[in-house]
């Protein structure tokens, strides 16, 4: 470090030899400050491209729905579920929504009360002639007097899932969609997470059969409750693409939007599911949602002769169009012949299929093998 004293400022002001031996050290100085200037620069502008492009190149890893909440451990659509599948750090929480007599959103797979609840111990005379209890024949106080349990077959009497939650045990109720967001939100609040919710307007045309426009009040609520564009952490979704199309088109909603896809066989709508997997129903798509609903045999059919995984070009076809892909649903308890576990299943969607997304009843379970995955 060159330190100059009075009297080589003066000497180096007269043009003396001395003050041109000053005069040259402090040039050489200057020029090795400049480098050193420049090589600073340089050494933090790499380390910042190196940062960008690690961060570039660690992919982003599909988000966990918590399919029905936690509903491998506890009966689904409960409180109780979705707050342990916040805790097992699911990305967003399901809720399929159908509206009571009074017209309140409550969370409910079904239009129908009898495979979940014991509706029929409590109103046994209220059904309709099919022999069914629909939701939207009582009121909120009268389905706040019903006990939810784990789901059984209508037509057995028997649990569809027996290796889970004991039919019968608990004191579960069903929730309205005000109650699980009100839930949602404050644990978002009290543990710093952001979960994002992930509802469902279900059979949007048998409503409208019976009076109610259910994806309006659904919509009315959503907003109350601060979701109201893209940037906001939900995605809405229904099976009905011409509700689908109204919900972005006609009530004007900026949410995310997805297009549910079933199987035809099961009248879920008048949708044509077979025509929107093709490339023109998928451009169709992508004019009104923001990605689509398969289930998993959409994605992948299972095994060749040969052994070897048919992988469909559905997730392909839909990104091509600027189409998220979330498919249903991956249970540790109902696999397919072609995986032998969750996690293997898991993989397989995510390594050979592309998927972005996944719906399960295992949240815990789907968020452990993507981590172990990277």
């Amino acid at each position: 470090m060159l330190v100059l004293d009075t009297d080589h400022v003066v000497e180096f002001n007269r043009g003396s030899a001395e003050g041109a031996r000053l005069r040259s050290k402090l040039e050489a100085a200057t020029d090795d400050i400049a480098i050193s200037i420049i090589n600073t620069f340089i050494f933090s502008l790499v380390a910042a491209l190196s940062s960008m492009n690690t961060l570039a190149a660690e992919p982003t890893r599909p988000i966990v729905i918590a399919h029905r909440g936690a509903s491998g451990y506890l009966p689904e659509h409960t409180l109780e579920a979705k707050a342990m599948a916040h805790a097992m750090e699911a990305d967003f929480i399901e809720q399929d929504v159908v509206l009571t007599k009074d017209d309140v959103p409550v969370v409910l797979h079904d239009i129908h009360l009898d495979t979940v609840t014991n509706v029929a111990e409590v109103f046994a005379d209220r059904t309709r002639e099919n022999g069914r209890f629909y939701a939207i024949d009582f009121t909120i106080d009268d389905i706040k007097r019903l006990r939810v349990t784990e789901r059984i077959d209508w037509k057995t009497g028997k649990a569809v899932f027996p290796r889970r939650f004991p039919e019968g045990r608990g004191r579960f109720q069903v929730p309205t969609l005000m109650e699980e967001i009100e839930l949602i939100q404050g644990l978002n609040k009290s543990t710093g997470r952001d979960v994002g919710i992930y509802p469902e307007i279900k059979s949007p045309a048998w409503h409208r059969t019976e009076g109610k426009d259910i994806s309006r009040i659904v919509l009315d609520v959503l907003e109350g409750y601060g979701y109201k564009d893209k940037s906001d952490n939900i995605y809405l979704q229904c099976f009905d693409a011409a509700e689908t199309r109204r919900i972005r088109e006609d009530l004007k909603c900026k949410l995310k939007l997805v297009q549910l896809i079933g199987e035809n066989s099961w009248k879920e709508s008048a949708t044509d599911f077979d025509q929107l997997r093709t490339p023109d129903g998928l451009r169709t798509v992508a004019e009104y949602a923001d990605g689509i609903g398969p289930s998993l045999n959409h994605v992948i059919r299972g095994r060749s002769s040969q052994g070897e995984l048919e992988v469909t070009n559905l997730v392909e076809l839909a990104h091509r169009h600027g189409l998220e892909v979330h498919p249903y649903t991956f249970r540790a308890d109902s696999l397919p012949e072609y995986a032998d576990s969750l996690e293997d299943l898991i993989r397989v969607f995510v390594d050979e299929a592309k998927i972005d997304g996944l719906f399960t009843d295992f949240p815990d379970q789907a968020v452990s093998a993507l981590r172990h995955g990277k």
